[in-house]
């Protein structure tokens, strides 16, 4: 995870994962969340680092918890997280290197439903991305490559164009499934991921440079 593994090619757009990547929302999810699962009966601590990186609902259907309907109990944890918003913040450089970027060529991509994506940007101080993929936009969430696939559509351009920025492995699969190149944010991580995708700690030293065509690349500046 070095300067010199960045991708050295011209990408169309640049698709970003949001929670981990874009911003962090893991004190305020991981509060929402504990609570639930603490009057579920489940163990919190070993609960809680399951939740990133997939849909509300996907997560609750993942456990086959009697008597729970999924797209119910998801829709109450997710009216929670809409109103839980404290802790929220931008990844360092992460609302400046948007900032830097045309807005018909980045978007983003989200296991989030919309109305807790908006939340969470606004609370966080982003900028309003033009196309944003959220949980209910697709069938298959991640690690199914759709949600990567749709946002490239929205924004016209081929899936082995885009450059995607993700901070986990169900994103890092469902961007590979996808034919595209990957970054892996790692600010949030409290282990090393095991991949071989070159990673970044945040945005400070990141700077996206335009083509003569324009294209986009990713290089490191100090």
């Amino acid at each position: 995870m070095t300067r010199t593994t960045l991708p050295d090619q011209d990408f169309a757009a640049f698709l970003f994962d949001m929670d981990g990547t874009l911003l962090t929302s893991i004190k305020a999810a991981e509060r929402v969340w504990g609570n639930w699962a603490a009057s579920q009966g489940l163990d919190v601590a070993a609960f809680l680092p399951t939740i990133h990186g997939k849909r509300s609902e996907d997560t609750v259907r993942g456990l086959n918890l009697p008597g729970v309907d999924p797209v119910a109990e998801a829709a109450r944890i997710t009216q929670a997280e809409i109103e839980d918003v404290a802790g929220v913040e931008a990844i360092r450089g992460a609302a400046a290197f948007l900032a830097s970027l045309p807005p018909q060529q980045w978007a983003i991509v989200t296991s989030a439903p919309r109305k807790l994506a908006e939340a969470r940007i606004a609370a966080a101080g982003m900028p309003t991305p033009g196309v944003l993929v959220a949980a209910e936009d697709v069938e298959r969430g991640k690690p199914a490559p759709d949600p990567f696939l749709l946002g490239a559509r929205k924004l016209g351009v081929a899936p082995e164009a885009c450059l995607v920025f993700e901070d986990t492995l169900a994103g890092l699969r469902s961007a590979a499934a996808a034919g595209m190149k990957s970054i892996v944010v790692t600010t949030t991580h409290a282990h090393p991921m095991q991949t071989e995708v070159p990673g970044v700690l945040d945005y400070e030293e990141l700077r996206a440079v335009q083509s003569g065509d324009g294209k986009l690349r990713v290089q490191m500046h100090m």
